[in-house]
């Protein structure tokens, strides 16, 4: 399995925009810890942009899981960037 990061950005206002869609989000996330697939994730704490570890098949599989995260489909997290991360220590 390859890793990779996420590099996000969060929409003005997030942290009350989030709140329809966070125990939703949090459920998901919890999912993907437990099956292996997430190593951690969270906002930076200024709360404008979101990091990500992820351990995965492929990048079209990370990119599938942040697509169909809540914050993504209703516009939390407004853009996204996803990289191979070879991790060195």
């Amino acid at each position: 399995m390859a890793k990779y990061i996420l590099w996000g950005r969060y929409c003005e206002n997030a942290l009350e925009k989030r709140q329809p869609y966070r125990q939703a989000h949090l459920d998901g996330l919890a999912q993907q810890k437990d099956s292996g697939i997430l190593v951690t994730l969270g906002p930076t704490a200024d709360n404008t942009q979101v990091f990500g570890i992820y351990e995965a098949e492929d990048e079209a599989s990370v990119r599938q899981l942040i697509e169909n995260d809540p914050y993504s489909k209703h516009g939390i997290w407004t853009e996204y960037e996803v990289k191979a991360w070879i991790q060195a220590f």
